[in-house]
């Protein structure tokens, strides 16, 4: 267990939220991958499993986080500010790996709401960026301000990575959804609007558990073959994220 300090907070609206922490020497972790972290609650520890939403080479830790107002942890992780100390396990894991994946074709990154963060360490990875000729990257939220990272996403990261923004605009196609305007949920379009061919391109899916388990169910229905870092396949699906 490691205890970090919170550096800077943005509230994207009254739901979501992002974070940023110090980075301890000894905290490693791949592009993709969740950490369990929390906060010291009447004496104990609380923690929750979230996506790292900075890349790799980053010298600070940053989260995207719901909220909720009867959460064990996130009723309280809503209110954090800089200088808070939050605690992390030393030791990140998930299936969000561009190496349980096999290379060819298109990577689609198909997101709901917070779902979003694994998505936003991978786009910054260097080693993802040099893997795929071309990232769709499409985030479904309900309002359009919780759209996080919108404004970075749309101008390829052009001022918080200018160093990557060239790497990042020749593959990231953003595509944005906004529900609650009429754009259709992502499993509604996974038949016709999305163009994913299922035959070369691959998948990988974070979000609300029937989400995930909807466009799971399709990529199966459509021949494709769940991977892990042991046997790389079609499509992978994060089933860890934060409920309360």
């Amino acid at each position: 267990m490691i205890t970090e300090t919170v550096t800077w907070v943005h509230h994207w609206s009254d739901r979501t939220f992002s974070f940023r922490t110090t980075r301890s020497q000894g905290f490693k972790f791949n592009a993709g991958e969740f950490a369990m972290i929390g906060l010291m609650i009447d004496g104990r520890k609380v923690l929750r499993a979230y996506s790292v939403a900075s890349p790799p080479w980053a010298d600070y830790i940053e989260f995207l986080s719901i909220k909720i107002a009867d959460g064990q942890l996130t009723s309280k992780l809503q209110n954090i500010k800089v200088g808070d100390e939050v605690i992390l396990m030393e030791k990140p894991t998930g299936t969000l790996r561009n190496e349980a994946l096999v290379n060819s074709g298109e990577l689609w990154l198909l997101a709901t709401g917070t779902g979003l963060a694994p998505f936003m360490s991978l786009i910054k990875d260097i080693e993802t960026l040099e893997t795929w000729s071309k990232i769709n990257l499409v985030h479904s939220v309900r309002d359009r301000k919780d759209l996080a990272y919108n404004d970075e996403l749309s101008t390829n990261f052009a001022e918080s990575e200018p160093d990557l923004t060239d790497m990042i605009a020749k593959v990231l196609n953003y595509i944005p959804l906004v529900t609650g305007e009429g754009d259709k949920r992502i499993t509604e379009q996974l038949d016709s609007g999305l163009t994913i061919n299922t035959k070369s391109d691959k998948i990988m899916v974070c979000g609300n558990l029937e989400f995930n388990r909807q466009v799971a169910e399709w990529c199966l229905n459509n021949n494709m073959v769940e991977g892990s870092l042991r046997d790389p396949a079609d499509f992978v699906v994060e089933r860890a994220f934060v409920e309360k």
